[in-house]
């Protein structure tokens, strides 16, 4: 009866966490990190990642596990059993590392990658203590304890599309249905949340304004959609360019680019047309308040990116706001109550 009494809040501390991977994601991107740990789910075949090099070199008369990883030859090598090496090296001990060919180590990208995935990691309890909360509302609200099941099955395919993507060497399109999931898990929250038992604000609503709030949630989803997009354009750029020239990774955008930047336009004056909306009652949903910060946020870190050529934080910022946004939109359409037009 305890844990189905904390039902809100482990569903708002879930939320919370997966934000914030979202935001760590999109720094792993930013930074180039991703594969700051080539393996998974260990980093260099450790719990916690080396902190320099040399711990990666081979040595003598030193206790190796099974899994731990060393660099020889530029190559990963795995050891393939618990051993203490002898006085010189023996590559019998050894089995290569076959996923893919990176072999580097950069320690402020194996902290970046690793601290992404203890929040992953975090998230993960976080929605089982969100599911166990649930199983008390089985006889009386079903879709709770299912919708929560869904949320946690949800986490194990994302940590599993997190080790494709590191398998990949990180490969774009498997980037961005990394990120896809991220968002599906973002709704199913939302849901949860909204149907937690708590008071909660709502709203009466004509049936345009209602529906007017459904296209609102749509044109976000393909704005968000054409943003990732963009963002594969702009990785092959930063990758082509090891990071440099960040002035350059737009210099040639494709069309894409130009629809997603004067979509936001579009997606502004449809919000802009549902606050005006409850304007006329004087009383203005705090979600659609949110909503339209989001949207300024969102315009303000994409030009801030195309006209400083992406300044450190831009892009997780822009990504993260996008995130709020179609959360906050998810919930601004459930808190509608419907009634007919007069």
């Amino acid at each position: 009866m305890r844990m189905k009494k904390r039902l809100h809040s482990f569903t708002v501390f879930a939320l919370i966490i997966v934000y914030l991977v979202i935001a760590a994601g999109a720094v792993v991107r930013m930074t180039g990190s991703g594969m700051g740990c080539p393996d998974w789910p260990k980093c260099f075949g450790y719990l916690i990642p080396p902190t320099e090099r040399a711990q990666l070199d081979w040595k003598p008369q030193r206790e190796y596990h099974k899994g731990e990883v060393i660099i020889v030859n530029e190559s990963l090598r795995l050891a393939k059993e618990d051993f203490i090496s002898k006085t010189s090296y023996s590559p019998s001990n050894w089995a290569p590392y076959t996923k893919h060919n990176y072999a580097q180590f950069n320690p402020y990208h194996t902290w970046i990658e690793y601290i992404n995935r203890l929040l992953g990691a975090l998230s993960g309890l976080a929605v089982l203590l969100l599911f166990i909360s649930s199983l008390g509302y089985w006889k009386t609200h079903k879709k709770i304890t299912l919708f929560a099941l869904l949320t946690l099955l949800g986490i194990g395919f994302q940590a599993w599309l997190g080790k494709t993507v590191v398998d990949s060497n990180l490969l774009p399109l498997k980037i961005t249905i990394h990120m896809a999931m991220a968002l599906l898990l973002v709704a199913f929250l939302v849901l949860l949340l909204y149907w937690s038992p708590r008071k909660k604000e709502t709203y009466v609503a004509s049936k345009t304004v209602k529906n007017m709030a459904a296209f609102a949630l749509g044109l976000t989803l393909i704005q968000i959609v054409m943003g990732t997009q963009v963002r594969q354009f702009i990785d092959i750029q930063m990758h082509q360019r090891n990071l440099a020239n960040a002035d350059a990774w737009l210099q040639h955008p494709p069309l894409l680019f130009y629809l997603h930047r004067s979509f936001s336009l579009l997606v502004l004056g449809v919000q802009v047309y549902l606050f005006l909306s409850f304007f006329k009652k004087r009383k203005i949903p705090r979600a659609l308040q949110f909503v339209l910060l989001l949207i300024g946020l969102e315009i303000l870190t994409g030009v801030v990116m195309y006209y400083g050529d992406f300044p450190f934080s831009s892009q997780p910022l822009h990504l993260l706001f996008a995130s709020l946004l179609f959360g906050t939109q998810i919930y601004f359409f459930l808190i509608l109550n419907y009634k007919n037009d007069t």
